[in-house]
């Protein structure tokens, strides 16, 4: 018998898989009964879209006792990552398959009746990598929500109020002298995108992300891959639209048939792996001429200094909290200030 593709590998013997994806994007699945025939032909027998009445179903045409409804936490792990991982945003995607791969080490064989508040302690006592255990259970608790839903499970959610593993943020803080010494070491590619990076406060997918046809109305629009808000940024008497006019015109000068905002001196998109190697170099340049200056000190600042860090400087670096954390686009005051400003608060003295 010929293998089975890799999406039909997790099936029971004998049962295929079809996907249909709509121009909308969304994806419908089917079962099928790889069966045979009066005459020995192949045929496909349709058993639905519900995965668990379609093993119901092959378990009759297969003469196989019955699955249970619920099963083992792996058949939940896999029609979670068949059914409602592909709808989320790429780097979701790879942090969730990232965080089933390790779920699936201990869970996979385990019934949901045995999933407790005490074994995931004890999951999160364990795991050697504290922050990744912390977003594995988050990731566990979403699945045992839609499992729920499925209707697979009527237990409570065994991940409510559970313990976190304590989480230190990063506080790295991008001074000008740090800065000005990678900015001098960048590619002209690089330095538009720090400015704009910095000039917006959006994150680098995003950054990355920004077309000419953004520009509407004397307005940037941003809309954010991570969370779907939506910012207009002004541009009008604005660093940024000084900036905005400098991207238009090297657009112009390279004659860039793509959309984008950010493109190479010829004239192709930057992406994500060649913002990061242009970064890395020059950062990496900066440090050897601090070290070459005998400033060993600031040396090893730069070495921390990655893009990412951008954002928080861009949100340290506005007086007014209310004004930063609209312009990162977070509902909520706290985390702007308790994340992303890292710089100290500035007070008055005693007299």
């Amino acid at each position: 018998m010929r293998p089975k593709s890799p999406q039909n590998r997790k099936l029971p013997p004998r049962m295929l898989e079809r996907v249909r994806t709509l121009k909308s994007g969304k994806r419908l699945v089917y079962y099928f009964y790889n069966g045979r025939d009066e005459d020995g032909k192949r045929k496909e027998i349709p058993l639905g879209s519900d995965f668990d009445a379609a093993k119901r179903e092959w378990a009759k045409l297969d003469c196989k006792p019955a699955p249970s409804a619920g099963g083992t936490m792996g058949a939940v792990f896999d029609r979670y990552e068949r059914e409602i991982i592909p709808d989320k945003a790429s780097r979701t995607q790879r942090d969730n398959l990232l965080s089933l791969t390790q779920l699936r080490k201990v869970f996979r064989d385990a019934p949901l009746e045995a999933i407790t508040p005490a074994v995931l302690a004890q999951y999160r006592d364990a795991r050697s990598a504290k922050v990744r255990a912390n977003r594995e259970i988050s990731l566990l608790s979403h699945i045992w929500n839609i499992a729920r839903e499925w209707g697979i499970t009527d237990k409570p959610n065994p991940a409510t109020r559970l313990r976190k593993n304590k989480e230190t943020p990063r506080d790295y803080y991008a001074t000008q002298e740090v800065w000005d010494a990678v900015y001098a070491q960048a590619a002209p590619e690089l330095r538009d995108a720090m400015d704009l990076a910095y000039l917006t406060g959006q994150r680098p997918g995003d950054v990355l992300a920004m077309r000419a046809a953004d520009i509407v109305d004397g307005y940037l629009q941003v809309a954010q891959s991570k969370t779907t808000k939506k910012l207009r940024i002004v541009l009008e008497g604005t660093a940024l639209g000084t900036l905005v006019d400098r991207l238009l015109e090297r657009r112009r000068q390279l004659s860039v048939r793509g959309p984008w905002l950010i493109v190479t001196d010829d004239a192709v998109r930057v992406t994500s792996p060649m913002l990061r190697r242009r970064f890395d170099d020059a950062r990496d340049k900066a440090a050897a001429k601090a070290l070459k200056a005998e400033d060993e000190k600031l040396a090893a600042v730069i070495r921390q200094f990655q893009f990412r860090d951008i954002r928080p400087k861009a949100a340290s670096e506005i007086a007014d909290l209310s004004k930063a954390s609209r312009l990162l686009g977070h509902t909520d005051k706290r985390i702007t200030d308790t994340v992303y400003r890292r710089i100290g608060e500035i007070v008055e003295p005693t007299k």
